[in-house]
């Protein structure tokens, strides 16, 4: 069965309507990471790497993990995503913009000879669009219900549906 998924809010679609917060959410989903270890992943300056990092942390798609000492004995906290923007319904083209963003960034990390693709047409009749879509995201919530195991490969999955004229 598909995971219950409520509506989102203004201050979460708000969040979420951003490539690099979306990408920060995927890279903290498995690991903890601290926003000095965020920036350089993702290339960007600390400073505005925080900025977004925060703006995770108010709206409940990060937590805050308890504080370490970094190589050179600073204070570093870790923030880990909450798994949050799994559970919302979040269709908003604003949103979807970004994880278009997010995808194409990503995408441009890893280069084209580590993507796999396809792209098919399928004709399912209307009254059978809603089975086609239900089945599809149970699968995806039976593999993101698993426990996470630390030494697997991470996977990334980029599914759109669109008409095909």
């Amino acid at each position: 069965m598909p995971t219950q998924r409520r509506a989102a809010t203004e201050a979460e679609i708000a969040a979420m309507a951003s490539g690099i917060r979306l990408r920060i959410i995927r890279l903290t989903y498995s690991e903890a990471l601290t926003n000095k270890e965020l920036a350089e992943r993702l290339g960007r300056d600390p400073a505005t790497t925080l900025h977004h990092v925060r703006k995770l942390v108010d709206t409940g798609f990060l937590e805050a993990l308890p504080p370490r000492r970094g190589t050179r004995g600073a204070k570093e906290i870790p923030y880990r995503s909450t798994g949050l923007s799994w559970h919302l319904d979040s269709r908003d083209r604003g949103i979807d913009q970004a994880i278009f963003e997010a995808y194409l960034a990503e995408i441009a990390d890893v280069g084209f000879d580590e993507v796999q693709q396809t792209r098919m047409v399928v004709q399912v009749p209307d009254d059978q669009i809603a089975e086609f879509e239900t089945r599809l995201m149970e699968l995806v919530d039976d593999f993101i219900s698993r426990p996470v195991d630390p030494d697997a490969k991470r996977t990334a999955i980029y599914l759109s549906k669109y008409p095909s004229r």
